[in-house]
Order: structure tokens, then sequence, then C-alpha cells
């Protein structure tokens, strides 16, 4: 008797009239917009302008959308294109069927065309993105739970997977392979917080210790699943490409930590003004000296008749000045024609 398990849902859809709401679409858009809101804080911390992340994902999203589904088709190919399957269900996202190495592939193209647009370096915004990035795909794997997907090996566990009969499944216990990875996810996604913080880790390199770290527990959750996928030397494809993309993780950091260390000190450059924006400037301070000019006017205004009486009273003053000067003028005049007369006369 099995005295302990997690449950399955019994169906990923709910439906709210004519609209279905699907749990594994639900999940990942809700993983998105996690990563975008975490991203702006780590962008706007680091010097960046609000809103840059949410811009350039709104290239690198469906590029990344793309690119995962493409993944998933191409290296499960038979799932869709061998004889009694339909083609036309590669196109149904909605089902699951997303490779997360062709999603962070193809998103980083999206991403490095929304840069380019906006003149930032692609590797400052991956920083920024990446413990985001982790948090989404922990929350992107309670998807395959609702599809009933991804689970591992046959367990007696406390906290195995109950898994129900279906199309491609057998009813039973298992390993719950897609918690493994969120949690996985969900420890990578602090240990990149707290590297970054300890280490000021920049250039990419942040994004690539969130890379190396998912591939490293990729590589054990993987070897526990148990639905189809191809073999390489014994190995599912999967685990062959999570260790090669965790050695290129790994050389990237060592390389690039010694092209350029530290971390960048201006992620986003700020608008430089036009000349039209400067003779605006110039209008603008020309008005407001006027202005202050103007507020200047009242007090000469109130001023103005105390002047004018007083210089009327210094113009009176000089008046009377004048005229002393002229009678004075004239007594001497008369005085000197006196003196000379007496002297005719003698």
């Amino acid at each position: 008797m099995d005295l302990a398990y997690i449950p399955s849902p019994s169906t990923g859809v709910i439906n709210l009239g004519p609209i279905p709401l699907r749990g594994y679409a639900f999940c990942i858009i809700i993983g998105v917009f996690v990563a975008v809101w975490y991203g702006n804080k780590r962008w706007i911390a680091r010097g960046g302008t609000a809103g840059t992340v949410a811009d350039i994902a709104v290239w690198a999203v469906p590029f990344g959308l793309v690119g995962g589904r493409l993944y998933h088709v191409i290296t499960d190919y038979q799932l869709y294109f061998s004889e009694g399957e339909n083609w036309v269900d590669a196109f149904k996202i909605w089902e699951g069927g997303l490779g997360i190495w062709g999603a962070i592939a193809l998103g980083a193209v999206g991403a490095w065309i929304g840069c380019r647009r906006r003149g930032i370096p692609l590797p400052a915004w991956a920083d920024a993105l990446a413990p985001g990035i982790a948090f989404a795909q922990a929350i992107g794997r309670w998807g395959n739970w609702f599809n009933q997907e991804l689970y591992g090996r046959p367990t007696d566990l406390p906290w195995a997977l109950k898994i129900t009969e279906g199309a491609n499944r057998e009813a039973g216990l298992y390993h719950p392979t897609f918690l493994y990875e969120s949690l996985w996810c969900v420890g990578v996604g602090f240990l990149v917080i707290w590297a970054d913080r300890r280490f000021k880790l920049g250039h990419g390199r942040a994004f690539a210790l969130y890379v190396a770290a998912y591939c490293a527990g990729r590589v054990w959750t993987e070897y526990l699943r148990v639905d189809e996928a191809h073999h390489i030397l014994g190995l599912r494809l999967n685990v062959w490409t999570a260790i090669i993309v965790f050695l290129l993780a790994v050389l990237y950091m060592v390389i690039s930590a010694r092209i350029r260390p530290g971390r960048e000190e201006v992620v986003e450059p700020r608008p430089v003004a036009k000349d039209g924006d400067d003779a605006k400037g110039d209008d603008a301070e020309e008005d407001t000296a006027k202005g202050e000019a103007g507020d200047a006017d009242p007090e000469a205004a109130d001023a103005g008749p105390d002047l004018v009486k007083d210089k009327g009273k210094d113009t009176d003053g000089s008046d009377a000045d004048s005229s002393g000067a002229d009678g004075s003028g004239t007594d001497v005049e008369h005085g000197a024609d006196n003196g000379a007369g007496s002297a005719a006369k003698s």
C-alpha cells in the first residue's frame, strides 16, 4: 500500500466557457513575467534604465519559444513525422515540448537584436537576467506536472509521483524529475545572485555560471528519466548536450575573466542631447533670466515716485544755488561799474 505520493492533476486544462486555460502555458507565462520583473530590478541596480529588460524581452521571448519548439521537434521527430503520426501536432506547443537548449540559443539571437537596437551590450543584459531565467525554468517545470510528462524511473519513495494511464505512459509511481529540476533551478538562481554579489561578475560571466550550474543538474535529472530519447554511446542525447554546454560555459568564464576582468561600469549609455534640445535649453535659460528681471521691476516701480520727488528737490536746490550765484555776479558787476565811475570823476 502506498502511504504517500505526489498526485498528478486529472487534467491539464481548465475551461472558462469557450476559453481553455492550459496549465503548461500558464506556467510558461508566469515564468516569463518573473524573469522580466526580476531582471528589470537587477538591471536598474546596475545603472540601467527601467523598461529596457522588457523591451529586449519582446525580441528574446518569441525567438526563445520558436527555438525551444524547434529543438524538441528535431530531436523527437518520430513523435510527429513517423507513420501514423500527424505532423500538424508539431505546432501544438501548448501540449508540451520545449527544449531549453533551443530556447536559450535562439532566444539569445532575439536578445542580440534587441540589444543592438538599444545600443547596449548583450553580456551585461544576460547577466542581469540570468537568475530570473533560472527561476522561470523552476516555474515552467510545473507545466510538465500538469501534462504528466518527463518523470523518472519507478520508485517507492514517499515523494513519488503518481502517473495515471494515458497515451504513451503507464500508471505507476515514478521519480518526480520535474520537481527535482524545479528545485535545482531555484538553487541555481540563488547561487548566481550570491556569486554576483560576492565576486562582481560581469561581461556575461553571471549568465555563464547559470548555464554551467543548470547543466550540472540536468545531467543527473536526465539520467533518471525514462521517456523515449535518442542515445549516443549509451547516454541520452540531452546528457551529451548538457556536458558539452557545461564545458563551454566554464571555458567562457575562465577566458572572459582573463581578457575582461571586473564588471562593466556603464551598462546602458544615456541619450545625448541634440542641437535642437540645446537651443531649447538656451531659450529656457533666457526666459528664466527675463522672469527674474520681471520679478525685480515691481520693486523699482514702488520706489519710483520717491526717487522722482528726491530728484525734484535736488533740482530746486540747484536752481536756487544758481540764482544765488547769478545775484552775486550782478553785485560784483555793479560794484565794478561804480568803482570805475569814481575813478573817472577823480
